[in-house]
């Protein structure tokens, strides 16, 4: 088996190896390992970050983040219910922490353990800000982003070691693996991930718009967070987001239809 074959039989693993369903899409996602292995790991792992990092509490921002936090959860289980999912979020442990940290980030552990960076509040600018960031985390954690991510890179070293064990004595399989890490991170891995950015998008749009935010707010949001990086950021194709313009350009789009949606719920206003 050469180096193409191994490429292209990834690439099909990461569409044969599904036995989940995403409930926001329909479709079916990669679920090596089960959420009931996944969330007691990923659980240990955000408590063990919070004991080494500064929490801040009791302050009006961090209030803000668990207040809008509640409701974006709230939305979800809305949602979830209305759809026929009920009892999804069973499992799903819900914590809003904002760290002591300048790095402008926010970050979600699969069954929905979300960090917030000091750093990220000036980008955020208002509650609606921070919603549209929280809509996105908690996105990641309803659609199993983390799970995803997890199982695709098991695939990945699977293939490797297969084509390892395939050319062992190939004079050029040190080339077919360098050939091979660049060609599935670039080929698969990043659309990959890529992809997972512009569902959480979505998702976190419309949940925002449930618990009563205004879509409007994405793409103002990444208006000012393509200012804040300078236009220093890497060629789309090279990078697991997508690119500032594609992002602000999609999210102009699906607003209008996330209020659509909230319109569903009986909401018409937004904060």
């Amino acid at each position: 088996m050469r180096f193409k074959q191994t490429l292209i039989l990834f690439g099909m693993a990461l569409l044969v190896f599904s036995c989940a369903e995403n409930p926001f899409t329909g479709k079916s996602t990669l679920a090596i390992m089960p959420n009931s292995q996944l969330f007691p790991t990923a659980f240990a792992q955000y408590d063990q970050f919070l004991n080494e990092h500064k929490v801040v509490k009791g302050t009006k921002d961090a209030e803000m983040i668990k207040r809008v936090g509640q409701r974006i959860a709230v939305a979800a289980e809305r949602w979830l219910n209305a759809n026929g999912h009920q009892g999804y979020l069973t499992d799903y442990k819900w914590e809003y922490t904002l760290v002591e940290d300048k790095t402008a980030n926010a970050w979600c552990m699969p069954g929905g353990k979300i960090v917030f960076y000091t750093g990220i509040l000036p980008i955020a600018k208002s509650e609606t800000g921070v919603a549209a960031i929280m809509g996105h985390e908690v996105a990641h954690a309803l659609a199993n982003h983390g799970q995803q991510r997890m199982s695709a890179g098991i695939l990945q070293q699977a293939a490797a070691v297969g084509l390892n064990v395939a050319l062992k004595d190939d004079e050029n399989l040190e080339l077919y693996n360098q050939a091979f890490g660049i060609g599935s991170q670039v080929g698969v891995m990043l659309p990959f991930s890529r992809a997972h950015e512009t569902e959480a998008d979505k998702i976190g749009l419309y949940l925002m718009a449930i618990a009563g935010y205004n879509p409007d707010e994405g793409a103002e949001l990444w208006e000012r967070m393509k200012a804040n990086s300078g236009g220093q950021s890497p060629p789309e194709i090279l990078s697991t987001h997508p690119s500032n313009d594609s992002r602000i350009a999609n999210l102009r789009a699906l607003a209008p239809q996330a209020k659509a949606e909230a319109k569903k719920f009986g909401v018409t206003s937004f904060r």
